[in-house]
This record gives structure tokens, C-alpha cells and sequence, in this order.
């Protein structure tokens, strides 16, 4: 996060980025719970590859909404709608080529993939549910943490100026 924190200049946004990774964490769990598979170092593994993509996808909603907020002039919610309906194309590739990649594992049934099948499982629940929540709430993420940083931004009114309003 503190890399992040200097990358943005700024430490409300790697929050904003990190927003997703909850879901993703879910989505792989519950996958790894249906499918009766149990963690362990394969599919380990698999969620810091999650956390990877996941987290690259948040950034690149990031960086297109900074930009045109800090470029453009747009508002935070305009900003991070634009970025999302531009972005949507770029993140979707190429989570649906590593979807489509891993679904001959997980769907099959033959021998030979048995160690390698708890990673691709969760990785595919995790990248599905993650995908679904992403793009909803990392959007409502970032307009709270602007709003909430615009609302801190404001000058506060001196002691003295409020006694003398209350008299």
C-alpha cells in the first residue's frame, strides 16, 4: 500500500484500489467451498495471483479517473463513470482469456490435473465474483473517499467566529 501511496501521491486511492480484493477473496473461498476442495499450498498460490489481477484492474480504473479529473476537470463521479464504461473492454479481455484458459481444468475430470485444480478453481470464482463487484464497488469507493477528502479540504470555522454566531 505505501508503494501505491507514492505512486498516486496520495494514500485514499491504493484504498480505493484495494477495494476489490475482498470480493475476489470471497468469490475464491465460496468457489473452493463448492466445489468441495480444500485449501491448500496450490490454491494458496492461486489467491496472490487473484490479488495480482484483481488489483491491476482496480488501478486501471484508477489511473483513466484520476486523470480526467485532474486533465479534464470532471467531477469524481464523472470521472470514475467515464473510466469505467473506457476501461470496461480493457479489464474484461483479459480476465475472459484467463477464464476460458482455465476452464478445461476445472471442468475436467480425467487424471493428470489433480494438483493443479484447487489453484484453477479458485482463481475462476475469485475473477468471476470479483468482476461482478468491481465495477460497482469500486466506483461508489471512489466517489466516497472524494467527497469525504472535498469535505476535509474545507476550511473549518475559527472558535471565535462560531462563539460569536451562537451569542
Amino acid at each position: 500500500m505505501l508503494i501505491l501511496g507514492i505512486l498516486y501521491e496520495d494514500f485514499l486511492h491504493p484504498l480505493t484500489i484495494l477495494s476489490g480484493l475482498p470480493s475476489a477473496g470471497f468469490g475464491a473461498l465460496l468457489t473452493l467451498l463448492i466445489f468441495q476442495v480444500e485449501l491448500n499450498l496450490y490454491s494458496s498460490i492461486g489467491m496472490i495471483l487473484l490479488v495480482g489481477i484483481v488489483k491491476k484492474n482496480g488501478m486501471m480504473l484508477m489511473d483513466f479517473a484520476i486523470e480526467r479529473q485532474r486533465h479534464a476537470g470532471k467531477s469524481a463521479s464523472d470521472a470514475i463513470y467515464e473510466a469505467c464504461i473506457v476501461c470496461f473492454r480493457p479489464i474484461m479481455m483479459p480476465k475472459m482469456a484467463a477464464l476460458i484458459g482455465k476452464l478445461p481444468i476445472v471442468l475436467g475430470t480425467g487424471s493428470g490435473p489433480e494438483a493443479r485444480r484447487p489453484l484453477e478453481i479458485e482463481i475462476v470464482g475469485g475473477l468471476l465474483f470479483s468482476q461482478i463487484l468491481t465495477l460497482y464497488l469500486t466506483p461508489v469507493f471512489y466517489t466516497y473517499l472524494e467527497n469525504w477528502r472535498k469535505q476535509l479540504d474545507q476550511p473549518k470555522p475559527k472558535l471565535r467566529q462560531i462563539l460569536l454566531n451562537l451569542k
